[in-house]
């Protein structure tokens, strides 16, 4: 199965059912009393995070993710049907942000859900406008758009220990050893082309989740080797395990080039717990590897655990085991550490919705607001009814005098954001 970590996608929410324009036709009635009905909402798009999922490759093939329209409205004052929600599953540890990086979900538990895109509402049929200053309201409201997003979708996983080294230090083998995992080993760089989850059990009852993540070279933050593709997998993590191959020339040296990628990447990193762990050891006296563990210690934060291991021994396997899940805990205990606020808050009520501005443009005036753009994007603009009651939702909303303190004269163009336009 190919892995795949990061797409781009188009998500398209169902459009809103336009309003019905009817009058109920009666033997001996010739015109009877307005019963056009509402349009359907359309169907949102919901994201839901469920463990089935592994990875985004379905996405490859699948750019545009599409929601069910609304139906119209229909005499009689029958309401349209709903659109359906189009509920899609994404793998745990789902990252969703927009073209300008806001983040739209951050997906990191099972059966966790998000609305991504927002159908748009039904518009109302004419039915909805009977008054009793207009009791034969011949206009009908359109349905409003269904939200539409270019969306990138980057998959970090979720573990409680990243395991980081150079490659060939024996990360996969360390892996297979002492969890669940099975990854490819082989004695060439590059082995792991994919990050590899494992479930290390501490005991019958406890367990902690290691994530191996592809080996990484110096500038992998700038995009040399694979590392670059992987690191965001780190990010999650409680705790960071370093492998040093203990036949390296200058295993601090390795230490510090692997800290520096991380810090390269995202500064807050090498503020994370550490475990480092001198592999390999099995084939040196005692005397060489006390003084590689003494030259590691001194490159390391202090209280960092500095380990001696085998992986083909089985040296040490156990001792790191429980010395990293002391360091989950003790991380997760930090971090779910409930922070007291002695300060009050300032609770103040602001309804922006109702905002607008008006811009003096080039043989126009373009309005616009929240508020106002939906009234505008449920008119019907060849309808001269319907125009006129968006002219008096306007009028209420302040927005006709505050055209008029602008100059605007009898038949200037007045536009709104999504290309309508209408005279004054």
């Amino acid at each position: 199965m190919i892995f795949v970590d990061k797409v781009n996608i188009k998500v398209r929410a169902g459009d809103g059912g336009n309003g019905k324009l009817s009058f109920r036709h009666e033997k001996f009635i010739a015109k009877g009393a307005p019963d056009g009905g509402d349009g359907g909402n359309g169907g949102n798009i919901i994201f839901r995070a469920s463990n089935n999922q592994d990875t985004l490759t379905a996405f490859r093939y699948q750019k545009e993710v599409k929601a069910e329209s609304g139906h119209s409205g229909d005499k009689r004052r029958k309401h349209g049907k709903t659109g359906q929600d189009l509920i899609v599953e994404v793998p745990v540890g789902t990252f969703v942000t927009d073209e300008t990086g806001h983040v739209i979900a951050d997906l990191t538990d099972n059966h966790q859900q998000a609305v991504v895109a927002k159908g748009g509402k039904g518009g109302f049929g004419n039915a909805h406008f009977v008054s009793s200053v207009r009791q034969a309201p011949s206009f009908a409201e359109k349905g409003e758009p269904g939200e539409a997003f270019n969306l990138t979708l980057e998959l970090k996983m979720i573990a409680d220990v990243g395991l980081v080294g150079l490659p060939n230090a024996g990360k996969s083998t360390l892996l297979s050893k002492i969890s669940n995992a099975r990854p490819e080993i082989a004695d060439y760089p590059f082995t792991t082309l994919t990050p590899n989850l494992g479930v290390v059990d501490i005991d019958k009852s406890q367990s902690i989740l290691i994530a191996d993540i592809p080996g990484l070279i110096e500038g992998a933050a700038e995009g040399k080797g694979l590392g670059h593709d992987f690191l965001r997998h780190i990010e999650r993590t409680h705790v960071i395990l370093h492998l040093i191959d203990a036949y390296n020339e200058d295993v601090a040296e390795v230490y510090k080039v692997i800290r520096g990628e991380l810090e390269a990447y995202q500064p807050k990193l090498i503020k994370r717990p550490e475990v480092v762990a001198l592999t390999k050891v099995e084939g040196l006296d005692d005397e060489i590897v006390a003084d590689l563990i003494n030259q590691l210690k001194r490159v390391t934060k202090r209280g960092t655990p500095v380990m001696a291991i085998s992986a083909f021994s089985g040296t040490n396997l156990n001792e790191l085991k429980f010395k990293l899940k002391d360091k989950v805990d003790e991380h997760k205990a930090k971090k779910t550490k409930p922070k007291v606020d002695d300060t009050l808050p300032v609770i103040t009520l602001t309804d922006t919705a109702k905002a607008f501005k008006i811009k003096k443009e080039a043989g126009a005036y373009l309005v616009s607001g929240e508020r106002i753009e939906q009234f505008a994007r449920r008119t019907d603009f060849d309808n001269d009814e319907a125009v006129e009651r968006l002219k008096d939702i306007m009028r209420k909303q302040g927005i006709i005098h505050e055209l008029v303190r602008k100059g605007i004269k009898a038949n200037d163009i007045i536009r709104f954001p999504n290309g309508q336009k209408m005279k004054f």
